[in-house]
């Protein structure tokens, strides 16, 4: 998956305003009638639900809307360029970058259809036919368009999901989401074998959630290491966070720890975020075997842990039902922008005794 992408894009110019003069028999003079030049497309950022990467932008680095056509005479204005609208997936943010500056965000699109302009079209010059007057009859200069705007922008994608599965490399992330989803992400025994976010749909009967698997997190992630930054962003915008811990591990309190760390060294509103731990790998009979340990090593520290086999199913289905209960109750997040409710003028009309009576005061009045 491709989640990040710099692109260049440039708005339409604005047509040239024509110098042009009348010119019919039985017209000597005809006056000036140049047209004006049309306006140069626009060019937007629109959300689309059905992408999920930015695959699309790293073939294609350039984006051009249309430019405006030039006025011509008999004050024929020239055509308006075309709009151009780049599709997007959902959670990617639009930053502008610019030599010597800090990237400005010029947008975050969370919502379908949601719309963002991002450089705006040149506008079309005036033809010599605006600027006669009475004391300039015969004008025989025009305006040139406008150029449009350019910019150099950043398209970052933060995945939006429901729940974010995190834990150390080899923790069983990328098992669990495929058993509990139609996912297929690459599982194998050595780390850092998930090298992308991925995310699966979790059914739930008649009710459903978005979950992300999350590449593994090490120590030092807030500062780059190891898969780093490149997908602890995605974790931000997740409702619900799982914590999955390697029950072959030989410390998992320290592992549980260590990454909760990561997490709120990187982000520290991410402590409040609703989390569920779980350990994995009960299957193992040495796991299985120290589960009242760790039961109680957890318990004394206030957490509740759900034990679970993500290759066997074992434990997962209590642990999905808790973290559906976690996802129905929490708010997102994302702040998503309602559109204003369209004002319609409503019309009422009197009743039609109320119409008959004022006809007939007029009528009295007027006698």
């Amino acid at each position: 998956m491709i989640d990040r992408a710099e692109i260049y894009v440039k708005a339409g110019d604005g047509g040239n305003g024509a110098v042009s003069f009348r010119k019919e028999k039985f017209v000597p003079y005809g006056g000036p009638d140049g047209g004006n030049g049309g306006h140069g497309g626009s060019l937007y950022i629109a959300g689309k639900g059905s992408l999920n990467t930015l695959l699309n932008f790293k073939y294609k680095k350039r984006w051009r809307a249309e430019d405006g056509a030039n006025g011509q005479g008999k004050k024929k204005a020239g055509k308006s360029g075309k709009d151009l609208v780049i599709e997007v997936p959902l959670g990617t943010q639009v930053w502008r970058r610019a030599e010597g500056k800090k990237e400005v965000l010029l947008a975050d699109i969370v919502a379908e259809g949601q719309r963002a302009l991002v450089v705006k079209g040149g506008r079309g010059g005036w033809g010599n036919a605006h600027y006669a007057t009475s004391t300039n009859q015969a004008p025989r200069t025009a305006e040139q368009g406008t150029p449009g705007e350019e910019a150099h922008l950043l398209l970052d994608l933060k995945l939006i999901a429901d729940v974010g599965i995190v834990g150390y490399p080899n923790a069983g992330k990328s098992t669990l989401l495929s058993a509990v989803s139609k996912a297929r992400p690459k599982i194998a025994d050595y780390p850092f074998t998930t090298t992308e976010a991925v995310l699966g749909v979790v059914d739930m009967g008649y009710r459903s959630f978005v979950m992300a698997d999350i590449p593994g997190i090490i120590e030092g992630a807030h500062e780059g290491r190891g898969l780093g930054l490149d997908f602890l962003r995605h974790i931000e915008r997740t409702k619900v966070l799982i914590h999955l811990i390697d029950g072959t591990s030989a410390k998992p309190v320290a592992d549980l720890k260590g990454v909760e760390a990561e997490l709120e060294l990187y982000q520290p509103l991410l402590k409040e975020r609703p989390r569920i731990i779980a350990v994995n790998k009960i299957d193992v009979p040495e796991v299985r075997e120290r589960m009242p340990q760790l039961e109680q090593e957890f318990r004394s520290l206030g957490i509740r842990v759900y034990f679970i086999s993500a290759a066997t199913g074992e434990g997962v289905e209590d642990l999905m039902k808790k973290t559906l209960e976690l996802v129905s109750r929490t708010v997102s997040p994302v702040a998503t922008k309602k559109e204003p409710e369209a004002e319609y003028k409503v019309f009422r009309p009197r009743p039609l005794s109320d119409r008959k009576r004022s006809r007939r005061e007029e009528t009295h009045d007027g006698s």
